[in-house]
């Protein structure tokens, strides 16, 4: 059916109306028709779209109620990473950060962009020829679900810019929330319906954003408000200035903070951190703190980045909220790496958006000098995501029958002992190889490639093998059969052969390889070489004690006592006894110990350039044989450098130290005595 010229008038201006008060509720808070008028002009556009089909466009209101369930999210890299920002928590951070910025810059005063740090959702949205055609969540910075269809049901986001000549490309960065008047609206229909409440209005738009069905989306009143710009690509995009970004971004109708502003220097910065914090709550939308930046883009370059954030940039955190409760218990956590954590056991109390009923104490120290006793009041927080902690004791509240926590002797899993390194602050388990609690860490830890390289054993399998029972100690690894894989998830029989191969040819492995495959607190593969090459034999180290294991290079007391203390641990000494006698074997030197009176005890050497007589391997063997060293580089612990032809700048440093270097000809001297 032909359109006539009028309807098709007339549903643009409805279009164009709708958008509009779309823009000034979510992202002005600003409403100029109430709820009733909006919906009655989106019904009357509906109306003619559904008489003159012809009117539908993909830019349309009407087309944001959702399409159909999606299976799931599809993956989408980022083309610029969606990195995120080191935190300040004190004003003496933020001086540190502007301090840094102006030496970085070798500048007097700085200019910043300074705007709220939304507590929502990071999302990217990607406008091609001024049409939204992707949206993604920002994942792990480098990689986002993708999540156009329910994006596109969210009404404070342009389908189209407002632009007449809109940039050819433009990802624009920002954050989905809901308005805390809308979640306050959502958990009454939530209650008047029976059904559970949200917690807080982060997790309620991140929720209702990451729905498979779009349809469910498009029922939650979200917000969005953008904070920046990955790729763009096109005439008209500022590019000097990040207000100047956020103003152009304001005109193509993308909602943009009401809040930003442009100051100079640390005292700009913090009067508008105290200025936000005033008014924090009588804002529209929850925010944990506000966001720092360089206004200047060919600054921000020149600063540049470190690690994951940029140098440019920072976001300074509100204090944690906090509340108040009673500590019932202290119980105490076995991790990954057998460090045993003090937990509390609290009666139940809401603190920032949650219900917490536990929280770390983090070691006996810290239980210690903060004086918490079980029974005490104590005060709770909780900052964003971060892990519950107590922070200090009520201590007028005390009661009689508090009592002191005392750190157990022994693993409360597996019953080995416990012991506290003289450089850690934490107690750990000794049962490495035995405790329950370290299985999965210890078993990928022992097949992992540079200990006895296990290759298709990898997560996914341990944790299948550990959940059904099937494996308890590494020892367990060699009774594995085809029968027994084939039957796992997603494991046919080829891969349980190939699986089965890998173990048995494991079994051929060297001492060294072996020690480092222990998991042993506090040794590494350089270490276990020294062991293995200092004791010759594993029943040698497993005897020494720790006086004995100090006359090993670069074993220190605290190496010495973590692996005395392993090795003393009967459940250790039973897996490895198992361990042997499922046939994993190994080379032994027992002429080890006369290595160590050798020529070259106590010294370490560096090898450089190409040696005409033997392989730099073949150098190496012969210098450890006679109980010396190789190391990589040279400092002034070298005691020798070997220089073969065409030596690099290990040469040129060795003769700035004042090293001792040798030539071809010397050292084979002093190889044959």
């Amino acid at each position: 059916m032909a359109v006539p010229e009028s309807v098709a008038r007339h549903a643009r201006k409805l279009r164009e109306t709708l958008e509009y008060h779309s823009y000034l509720y979510y992202a002005l808070d600003r409403p100029e028709i109430s709820d009733a008028e909006y919906d009655r002009l989106f019904r009357e556009l509906q109306e003619l779209e559904a008489k003159y089909p012809a009117l539908v466009t993909p830019g349309s209101p009407t087309q944001r109620v959702g399409s159909a369930p999606l299976k799931e999210f599809a993956t989408v890299a980022h083309q610029v990473p969606m990195l995120s920002l080191n935190n300040a928590f004190e004003e003496e951070d933020v001086r540190g950060f502007d301090r840094r910025v102006r030496e970085g810059l070798e500048a007097e005063d700085v200019a910043y962009a300074v705007e709220p740090k939304f507590d929502g959702l990071a999302v990217s949205l990607v406008y091609r020829d001024g049409a939204l055609s992707q949206g993604a969540t920002r994942g792990d910075g480098y990689t986002g679900e993708e999540v156009t269809a329910n994006l596109r049901t969210v009404k404070a986001i342009p389908l189209r810019l407002a632009a007449a000549h809109a940039p050819e490309l433009l990802e624009v960065r920002g954050e989905v929330l809901m308005l805390k008047k809308d979640f306050e609206a959502l958990n009454r229909e939530q209650r008047e319906k029976g059904e559970k409440e949200f917690v807080n209005p982060r997790n309620a738009a991140a929720g209702s954003l990451r729905q498979l069905d779009p349809r469910i989306t498009a029922t939650r009143r979200l917000a969005f408000f953008a904070y920046g710009v990955g790729v763009a690509r096109g005439e008209g995009l500022p590019r000097d200035t990040h207000s100047g970004l956020m103003d152009y971004l304001e005109k193509l109708r993308l909602p943009v903070s009401r809040e930003r502003q442009v100051v100079r220097g640390v005292k700009g910065l913090l009067e508008y951190y105290r200025d936000i914090q005033a008014r924090r709550e009588k804002l529209p939308y929850d925010i944990d703190g506000v966001v720092y930046k360089v206004n200047d883009f060919a600054a921000q370059e020149q600063l540049g980045f470190v690690s994951r954030a940029p140098r440019f940039a920072v976001a300074h955190k509100f204090p944690a909220e906090e509340a108040t409760t009673v500590l019932e218990d202290i119980e105490v956590s076995v991790g990954r790496t057998g460090a045993l954590t003090p937990v509390a056991r609290l009666r139940p109390v809401f603190v920032g958006g949650v219900t917490v009923t536990n929280a770390t104490l983090h070691n006996e120290d810290e239980i210690r000098r903060k004086d918490i006793m079980i029974g005490d009041t104590v005060i709770v927080r909780r900052a964003g995501d971060v892990i519950p902690e107590v922070v200090a004791v009520v201590k007028e509240h005390r009661p009689k029958h508090a009592r002191h926590f005392v750190m157990p002797a022994k693993c409360p899993v597996c019953g080995s002992a416990a012991a506290r390194s003289e450089d850690e602050a934490v107690a750990r388990c000794t049962g490495g190889l035995y405790c329950p609690a370290q299985r999965k860490q210890a078993l990928l830890h022992f097949a992992s490639r540079r200990a006895m390289d296990i290759e298709g054993l990898g997560d996914k399998l341990v944790d299948q093998l550990v959940d059904n029972q099937v494996v308890t100690t590494p020892a367990d690894i060699y009774r594995l059969d085809v029968d027994t894989l084939a039957d796992l998830e997603r494991m046919g029989e080829k891969s349980a052969q190939n699986l089965v191969a890998a173990i048995e040819s494991s079994k051929e492995a060297t001492l060294a390889r072996f020690i480092y495959a222990l998991g042993i607190r506090n040794v590494g593969e350089a270490t276990a070489k020294d062991l293995a090459r200092h004791f010759g034999t594993l029943d040698a180290l497993m005897e020494a004690d720790a006086s004995s294991l100090e006359e090993v290079r670069d074993v220190g007391p605290v190496v010495a006592k973590s692996i005395a203390r392993f090795f003393a641990e009967r459940h250790n000494r039973e897996v490895i006894r198992d361990l042997r006698a499922r046939g994993v074997r190994w080379a032994e030197d027992k002429a080890a110990r006369r290595a160590r009176q050798g020529a070259f005890a106590g010294k370490t050497f560096v090898l450089t350039g190409t040696l005409s007589a033997m392989t730099r391997d073949e150098a190496k063997d012969r210098i450890e044989a006679l109980g010396g060293k190789v190391t990589g580089s040279v400092s002034k612990k070298t005691d020798y450098v070997v220089a073969g032809a065409d030596p690099g700048s290990k040469y040129d440093k060795a003769r700035e130290l004042g090293v001792t270097i040798l030539d071809e000809e010397q050292f084979a001297n002093m190889l044959s005595g």
